[in-house]
């Protein structure tokens, strides 16, 4: 396909400072501003908050940083570790260590080695108190650099998740001797690094001249562009390759062989969650009215535009444990009324409030939605739409609300992605308790054969089937189009994008 540049943006372009050193470093030259053949630009919506992934929480600064640093580990799109930095790895009998081998030859883009060493002083950077994410680490007890491409990890207790926490964008390499500087000017062993970033506007990345792995784009460029209609303009001009869409949106590109549309699961779920302390929800045929009461089906369509993959239980659908639970409670609004009056509540007797953030306009939509479909059952509800620091103080930690609809990003295991459901877990804003449920967290924790594991993590999906803390509606699908000759486009559970695997077919 052509490449067709607006004004605006080659103006910028061309007012780009771009560096690049030789594979020797002996020399550095100023390269073309204007855009290869095989650059790849790509809308995203949020400027990242930094480009240090061992200091941000932010998935706009993981999806930028995946193309600038490495993990020990990564995963396919089914969520199965791969290596990346780390060509194998070791597991201990006893699981209380894992050793990982490193690729040969690797550096960071700056050309220092990317060795034993260095990665054991990025992991000890990423453990010490003012990580933000030292409290997913704290497993580690110690971190050791046997010799030029080995490094060990020790834990103080047996945890069956640690290889897939090496996979987290927020675990990447990083040189920590430019540990001040790495939020503006990060230094990875990637295939890509920073050439120029404007905040709000857009970040250029080109190739890292030592990376030793394969790389067939040689620039990428992030658009931040908040405005999807300015996103489908630009994408329909062909001034972008990569763009993210709502359903509503699907058919301007449908039918056009310059694009391509993935409708991709996500891994992530979006629930209505019930306050199992509330009077009437503590009661379990008031759960299980409000889940007969709501047409999934219909709610997917009325606010996703049919684009969801419909959960049962507190599980994305991409995950290998995951387990079909749809069905146990099938939208039936008369057995709904026969259980609330099993409960004891007649006709506008059970009155609920329902929180929704304000911030969050598709949650704002399903829950309006959801209110009508238990007003229809004799429900009242009573919506208040709150600011996002509200819910986040008021519902998430205060625990002050009766029903809320929100979503959840999930994780690469079964123990990270429930254990939120442990009786006296701090994120446990359902009040949920049940003791099965608990003993099945620590059995799942200490239990080395996976497919062990597996039959624990469903029996754990099925409790929560049962039981309906929430009301599970659907693991989110997105919707990406791309340019028609892009190819190796996919999608991670880990919030990243993996541009060294796209590649142009027509050139």
């Amino acid at each position: 396909m052509k490449r067709i540049y607006s004004a605006a943006l080659a103006v910028f372009l061309l007012s780009a400072f771009l560096v690049s050193c030789s594979r020797n470093g002996a020399s550095e030259e100023v390269k073309s501003a204007v855009p290869s053949p095989s650059t790849v630009r790509m809308a995203i919506a949020v400027d990242p908050d930094g480009l240090d992934p061992q200091m941000s929480a932010s998935a706009s600064t993981f999806q930028v940083t995946s193309s600038i640093y490495e993990t020990l580990v990564t995963v396919d799109e089914n969520g199965n570790i791969e290596p990346c930095l780390a060509k194998s790895w070791s597991i201990a009998e006893d699981g209380l260590s894992i050793a990982f081998t490193l690729r040969e030859g690797a550096m960071f883009s700056d050309g220092d080695a990317c060795n034993a060493e260095a990665v054991a002083a990025s992991f000890t950077r990423l453990v010490s108190p003012s990580s933000a994410r030292s409290q997913d680490y704290s497993f580690i007890s110690s971190i050791e650099a046997v010799d030029e491409n080995t490094v060990r990890f020790a834990f103080n207790s047996l945890d069956v998740t640690a290889l897939a926490k090496f996979a987290y964008p927020w675990s990447a390499v990083v040189d920590t001797e430019h540990d001040e500087s790495l939020r503006t000017n990060p230094v990875g062993s990637g295939p890509y690094m920073l050439s120029s970033w404007i905040p709000q506007q857009s970040l250029i990345l080109e190739r890292n001249p030592y990376y030793n792995g394969d790389c067939d784009i040689d620039m990428v460029e992030f658009v931040i562009m908040s405005d999807m209609t300015s996103a489908v303009t630009a994408m329909r001009n062909e001034q972008l390759d990569i763009i993210l869409i709502t359903g509503d949106l699907v058919g301007l590109f449908e039918g056009d062989d310059r694009f391509t549309i993935h409708a991709l699961p996500t891994n992530g779920l979006q629930l209505m969650a019930m306050n199992n302390e509330s009077e009437g929800l503590d009661d379990i045929r008031v759960r299980m009215a409000i889940n007969h009461a709501v047409d999934k089906n219909a709610l997917i369509e009325a606010v996703w535009w049919g684009y969801g993959e419909q959960i049962g239980s507190h599980f994305p659908v991409v995950l290998s444990e995951y387990a079909d639970m749809n069905g146990k409670y099938p939208y039936d609004p008369e057995r709904a009324r026969e259980l609330l009056a099993e409960a004891g509540y007649g006709e506008g007797e059970l009155h609920l409030r329902m929180f929704l953030p304000k911030n969050y306009q598709e949650y704002v939509n399903a829950g309006q939605v959801i209110a009508d479909m238990l007003r229809n059952v004799g429900i009242d509800v009573d919506i208040q739409i709150v600011e996002w620091a509200t819910w986040l103080s008021d519902i998430y930690n205060g625990r002050d609300y009766d029903l809320t609809v929100v979503g959840h990003t999930g994780r690469l295991d079964a123990l990270s992605l429930l254990s939120r459901y442990r009786h006296d877990a701090a994120e446990n804003y359902f009040n949920y308790a049940n003791d099965e449920f608990d003993s099945l967290l620590d059995a799942y924790a200490g239990e080395a054969d996976e497919m062990k594991r597996r039959e624990i993590a469903v029996r754990m999906e099925e409790i929560l089937a049962e039981e309906v803390p929430a009301l599970y509606i659907q693991d989110p699908i997105q919707i990406y189009v791309t340019d028609s000759s892009l190819e190796g486009f996919r999608t991670y559970p880990i919030n990243i994008f993996r541009m060294d695997l796209l590649e142009y077919s027509d050139r």
